[in-house]
């Protein structure tokens, strides 16, 4: 498939639901969440034919987030299905880690290929503060299994926080030993925004740590640790997304930065999203959303590639650096 500007677009991205065994400052409210109904949220056979009818458009690659997927009920059954149908050749998962110790065999038996486990800091108190409900040690548990289990590659996505002060060579260094692939993300503007552009999460440009500022912290505090500085990457894991990948010599895994904000990729995006009530999103920071679900509970395939095509003619060029979004980061898709 190609979008308006001449882009391939293979990767589909799906939310299975808005609920979550965390509640990140940065993704959700603490209290009051407003969750979707049972009837709300797509059924695991509907997502499953939604993938068909995308795969046979030219879709490939299919992520699996949340909220939390693994609370989705079904999940390992989901993947199965969506691992055998024609013309996906990856499917791959964002979790926060908890539930892996006990699902990741059954996962990994169903077909998932590789799983990214979002992990903001490696100070337990500071992780309880970022997560408000969360444990450390579950999240690391998660990280074990699932490189004991065999995913490959295992993924550690962090969200750089300038407030947090976070341990940037700490997250760094856990490339070096294992076969782990550290990204540090820069905190982004999704969630409602107020005239002060501010959203709701708590958002602020001052807060932003763009990666090549980033790059240069942790190159700065190796050298003060006695340690090489990161150089670019040689082999880097596989994947779909648009991080650049360094490594420290002689380390197991890399170090990748993903930069929506100082370095815009827009111009290689691959991907379209699917919110877990079944609204096809062109692009997150847009609040441009289309209905699919009512085009798989009442309509011919037809009519839903329809709407996968809508969306897709649909896709800017750029998000423009806009601040905010009408739905948090929960309620999207992480």
């Amino acid at each position: 498939m190609k979008d308006s500007h001449g882009r391939t677009i293979d990767y589909l991205r799906i939310s299975l639901t808005d609920r979550c065994n965390f509640r990140c400052i940065y993704c959700m409210p603490e209290e009051g969440v407003c969750q979707l109904g049972h009837q709300e949220i797509l059924s695991l056979e509907e997502i499953e034919r939604l993938v068909r009818v995308a795969a046979d458009l030219g879709i490939t690659s299919v992520r699996l987030t949340g909220g939390e997927p693994l609370v989705r009920k079904g999940v390992e059954s989901l993947v199965e299905a969506v691992t055998h149908t024609p013309g996906i050749q990856n499917v791959s998962m964002t979790t926060n880690g908890v539930l892996l110790p006990q699902m990741a065999d059954d996962l990994k038996a169903a077909g998932l290929n590789r799983v990214n486990i979002s992990l903001d800091t490696l100070d337990a108190e500071q992780f309880r503060q970022v997560t408000r409900v969360g444990r450390l040690e579950d999240t690391l548990a998660g990280i074990d299994a699932a490189l004991e289990t065999g995913f490959k590659p295992v993924k550690v996505n962090a969200v750089t926080v300038r407030s947090l002060d976070q341990d940037f060579l700490a997250f760094a260094k856990l490339s070096v030993d294992r076969p782990l692939h550290v990204r540090f993300i820069e905190f982004m503007p999704v969630g409602a925004s107020d005239s002060t552009g501010v959203n709701g999460a708590g958002w602020g440009k001052q807060d932003v740590i763009p990666s090549d500022e980033l790059l240069g912290i942790i190159n700065e505090r190796a050298r003060e640790a006695g340690m090489p500085a990161l150089r670019p990457a040689g082999n880097k894991p596989v994947g779909w997304g648009p991080a650049q990948y360094y490594e420290f010599p002689g380390a197991q895994g890399t170090v990748g930065f993903i930069s929506p904000l100082s370095r815009h990729f827009c111009a290689e995006c691959n991907r379209l999203r699917v919110t877990a009530d079944g609204k096809i999103r062109p692009c997150l920071f847009s609040d441009n959303e289309f209905d699919v679900r009512e085009a798989l509970r009442g309509g011919t395939d037809d009519e839903v590639r329809a709407v996968l095509l809508e969306a897709l003619g649909a896709k800017p060029d750029d998000h423009h650096d806009k601040v905010g979004t009408e739905r948090g980061m929960s309620a999207i898709g992480g």
